[in-house]
């Protein structure tokens, strides 16, 4: 039945341009439905209130509702893991932290992986911690707590948020590269922590300024830094790490919006170009200057780029530091 061989080829040849039009379509229709997009921490944090600044924004330029989806645990794991394991159509999406750079090295199985399980979309916002201890401190800037701590080996101690934090990691990163050793004293999260800094119990911490702002302006604590690479607009009157006696310091707490590796690319594209727009509104980017944050916008490939040079540079400070989280 030559005929019948001949019409089964012209329909196979046929299909092939069908079918390459239809990943295109479905990314053309995309939105058609609710986004939900994954905060890997609980309600009210940092990473929190951006999700929901940047997700009612986005919902009005899309077109479609953005549903919040807290999945707090395991240091940020969990909800990562979630979206990893999501399907790559653009209606899952992660809003990331510098925990997914840093957890790749300090958890042995955090069972997904931020290279390669993700495509990257933008940056979101950027910022800086800032270093603070109680007003009685004798400590009044960098350089003294410097002089401090190495004329008191293992004395001068420093909480932090949690083990493998970038709260933690921040300081132990200062540590090596002053060359002291100041004790960790790990917290429950920031309020338990800034508490005992406050009465003492803990030296130093380096925290978000949004958590710790409110207590320096109300003379609870004493800001010695930001440690950004240029001062906060928000506190500009605080110097850099690097200004104020550890040249070269830097680092920024930031989050990024990834999705599950695989998702057309045609789709990323368009949700990059309306975050660009979002983060861009002067509203958006007041709103988180005010909490010591930048709008931060980058290219979906310059976010790639951006989130394997943290997983490198944070990697080797777990390693140096020792920490791990089996």
């Amino acid at each position: 039945m030559p005929h019948v061989r001949k019409l089964l080829l012209s329909l196979s040849v046929l299909s092939f341009p069908m079918l390459a039009v239809v990943p295109a379509a479905q990314a053309q229709a995309w939105p058609a439905k609710p986004i939900r997009m994954v905060v890997p921490y609980p309600p009210g944090g940092p990473t929190d209130i951006v999700a929901r600044v940047v997700g009612q924004k986005l919902s009005e330029r899309l077109g479609q509702p953005i549903v919040v989806d807290n999945r707090p645990g395991a240091g940020g794991n969990i909800g990562a893991d979630a979206v990893a394991k999501s399907a790559p159509d653009g209606y899952t999406m992660l809003v990331a932290t510098t925990a997914h750079a840093i957890n790749m090295t300090l958890f042995a199985k955090p069972g997904y992986n931020t290279r390669t399980d993700f495509a990257p979309v933008s940056m979101l916002t950027s910022g800086p911690l800032v270093l603070v201890t109680a007003p009685s401190t004798p400590a009044h800037n960098v350089a003294e707590l410097i002089a401090m701590a190495r004329a008191n080996p293992g004395k001068v101690t420093f909480a932090s948020s949690g083990n493998g934090q970038s709260t933690h990691l921040a300081a132990e990163l200062f540590d090596s590269m002053a060359g002291i050793r100041m004790t960790h004293v790990p917290y429950k999260g920031s309020a338990p922590a800034l508490t005992d800094v406050m009465a003492g119990q803990a030296t130093v911490m380096f925290d978000t300024m949004l958590s710790a702002m409110p207590f320096v302006r109300d003379g609870k604590l004493r800001a010695l830094a930001v440690t950004g690479a240029a001062r906060s607009p928000a506190a500009p009157d605080i110097p850099t790490v690097a200004q104020a006696g550890l040249p070269g310091y830097e680092a920024t707490a930031w989050n990024a919006l990834l999705v599950p590796a695989g998702t057309p690319a045609a789709v990323v594209d368009k949700l990059a170009d309306a975050l660009k727009a979002v983060l861009t509104q002067e509203d958006v980017r007041t709103r988180f200057a005010a909490q010591g944050f930048a709008a931060t916008w980058t290219s979906p490939a310059d976010t790639g780029k951006f989130v394997a040079q943290e997983i490198d540079k944070w990697g080797k400070v777990v390693k140096a530091s020792g920490a791990t989280i089996d």
